[in-house]
């Protein structure tokens, strides 16, 4: 298990270069806690430079849906983000922590 402490910005930088399709992705802010798999993440509008959302499958006993989340909104609330590369929700020995700054 890595353990590293971001800014909200290096959060999103993180997030665009490591985090990929089928990678396990659980994101923590405001009061969400949202835990599952990544389906797809879709880049910021050139334009606007709006955007950068990860679309997440949810994994839970009562929840089981699809939510895109818009870190860009919700980079000032993420508390914490737990990434595991390999897709395996078991692999703890793969597993980056990362903490927000406050």
């Amino acid at each position: 298990m890595e353990e590293i402490i971001l800014s909200p910005d290096e959060i999103i930088e993180y997030v665009r270069s490591n985090v990929k399709v089928n990678h396990v992705f659980e994101v923590s802010y405001n009061r969400v806690f949202a835990p599952g798999i990544v389906l797809g993440i879709e880049e910021e509008d050139e334009e606007t430079g709006a955007g950068l959302t990860v679309s997440v499958q949810l994994t839970g006993e009562l929840v089981s849906d699809t939510v895109d989340i818009d870190l860009h909104k919700v980079k000032d609330e993420i508390i914490e983000i737990r990434h595991i590369p390999t897709g395996d929700i078991d692999d703890e020995d793969n597993l980056i922590v990362i903490e927000a700054t406050l």
